[in-house]
């Protein structure tokens, strides 16, 4: 069991929303937060195809346990396999005492058939895999490999865990929910993502990879995003003087674990171009989960000119860029990245999360460059040293 951030503080009656991907921990989080309410998991099948054909009957159950106790807190787990059920609850919300709490890892059903959302009426959260504070000891190569969704955080055989969640995740999100018609496609496509997390997304080449039209590649990344198992990082805008990419993103998985899997990779050092992609992947795992922890109204975006100057991350209007190295070893011609944004942003504050013992004091013409040790980063990420 591990002790998570999230704390979900509802007054009483507001209903919420809590969104994740799968076996990120939402239910076992739910069940001891909430120890009195009242659980529906709609991926018990008797439930569900009770339900999906009566879907009054959830309301008559829920209106029976509220005439028995005062303002009942109801858990419905899964949500989105039974959009219908999103009507009954905004009437209850409106009507009775109840305070509904409705955990899903996707809302893609629910606004492809455009259905009740409820208005506002329920407040929404998202739910991580592990992040730095909630982890037991930081262990950067096993993260790496292993990922930090709990399952898989504490598996000891990762190849076969993380084989059987790619399988789940293709039988029960995809084939289940009917959101592709190809599962063989959309197969190679995942795949093909190996070539292309934390990468700028070329649909052109994927798509040849996959055998698909590139516009099906644009849909399969939808869902991926609407899934909650990958993001899009989108470029940086504000031109100043150089001429920058504004419209290619890059994709990033939810978890480093699942990126290092579908590449194939066993990272048994931080060296090399392998873990040096694995961990800028992980970096914006942290980076993005701390935003929404926060609910940080903060952009996170990357930097990169036609030129090849490139900076992994922007945080804000510019503020904070960071650059992410593996290597021990770094000096100024190994930052022009960073020194380029610098001249055009003097104000911006300029960090180096990287693979050394001590933090450093970097003087270029530009101005300062703080090299933090990685550990001493997230330290730092999550003491609301970096974004605020």
């Amino acid at each position: 069991m591990y002790q998570r951030l999230l704390k979900m503080d509802l007054p009483p009656r507001q209903s919420a929303f809590l969104w994740g991907a799968r076996k990120t921990g939402k239910s076992t989080y739910l069940k001891m937060s909430f120890p009195k309410a009242i659980y529906y998991d709609l991926l018990k099948s008797e439930l569900y195809f009770q339900f999906l054909k009566e879907p009054h009957l959830f309301r008559q159950e829920v209106l029976s346990i509220e005439s028995a106790e005062a303002d009942p807190v109801i858990i419905v787990d899964e949500v989105q396999k039974i959009p219908a059920l999103l009507d009954n609850i905004h009437w209850m919300i409106e009507n009775t005492t109840a305070q509904f709490i409705l955990c899903g890892s996707s809302a893609r059903k629910l606004k492809k058939e455009g259905v009740n959302m409820l208005g506002g009426r329920a407040w929404r959260f998202h739910f991580f895999p592990l992040v730095y504070p909630e982890l037991p000891k930081f262990d950067l190569l096993h993260i790496l490999n292993h990922g930090t969704v709990p399952a898989h955080y504490d598996s000891k055989n990762i190849t076969r865990a993380m084989t059987s969640y790619v399988d789940d995740y293709l039988s029960q999100e995809i084939q289940a929910e009917s959101l592709v018609r190809n599962l063989p496609a959309f197969s190679r496509f995942l795949d093909a993502l190996r070539f292309t997390t934390g990468e700028m997304v070329n649909y052109t080449t994927i798509s040849r990879q996959a055998g698909v039209d590139a516009k099906t590649v644009r849909e399969y990344f939808t869902i991926l995003v609407d899934t909650l198992i990958g993001y899009f990082l989108y470029p940086y805008r504000k031109k100043v003087n150089r001429d920058i990419i504004k419209d290619t993103p890059k994709f990033y998985l939810f978890d480093v674990g699942l990126s290092t899997y579908l590449k194939r990779l066993n990272i048994k050092d931080l060296r090399g171009p392998d873990a040096g992609h694995a961990l800028e992947s992980y970096i914006y795992q942290e980076l993005h989960a701390y935003r929404q922890c926060r609910e940080l109204r903060v952009d996170i975006t990357y930097w990169r000119t036609k030129s090849g100057h490139e900076v992994d991350f922007i945080l804000g209007d510019g503020e904070v860029a960071v650059e992410v190295k593996v290597s021990q070893d770094i000096a100024p011609s190994d930052l022009k990245g960073i020194q380029a944004f610098m001249e055009e942003h003097p104000a911006a504050r300029a960090i180096v999360v990287a693979n050394v013992d001590r933090p450093r004091l970097m003087k270029v013409n530009q101005g300062d460059i703080t090299i933090l040790p990685i550990e001493l980063f997230l330290q730092k990420l999550w003491g609301r040293e970096i974004m605020g």
